[in-house]
């Protein structure tokens, strides 16, 4: 977790600067690089990344800064607050609805994850709905390619 704090403090950083709209593309950015990459331990992601979302690489000194820690803070029990304290991570807000999840093994691609999607959006959008879930049938080793 010590090492997710850089980045998610460039993200907060970035969001005060340039507007939550920049979460998406930058968190793409990040995540592309480590998760797609294999780039975990690679210094320059963060710093490739501002740059793909035209962003001032002088960002990136937030990653060891808690100048943005409290927001932080403040943002994970706001998503908590409203999805419920028995979840985890991921927290999705579709609309006016949060809940917990997905979680996928396998990131899908293309039209998969456009079908996902769609689904995702009409479970939000359904009246009443609390929770899907269910175990655990294969092996839980994340697999991003």
């Amino acid at each position: 977790m010590e090492k997710s704090w850089g980045a998610v403090r460039v993200c907060a950083a970035a969001a005060d600067r340039a507007g939550r709209g920049i979460l998406g593309p930058l968190y793409t950015a990040i995540g592309t690089r480590c998760h797609n990459q294999s780039r975990r331990d690679d210094p320059t992601v963060i710093t490739e990344a501002l740059a793909e979302v035209n962003l001032p690489d002088s960002l990136a000194a937030a990653a060891s800064s808690e100048e943005f820690d409290q927001l932080i803070r403040d943002s994970h029990e706001e998503a908590f607050n409203e999805v419920g304290f028995d979840v985890g991570t991921p927290v999705l807000r579709i609309g006016g609805t949060v809940f917990f999840g997905p979680v996928i093994r396998q990131a899908p691609r293309g039209e998969e994850a456009g079908r996902l999607w769609d689904g995702l959006v009409m479970v939000a959008e359904t009246k009443g709905f609390f929770e899907l879930k269910r175990s655990r049938d294969r092996s839980v080793k994340p697999s991003f390619e």
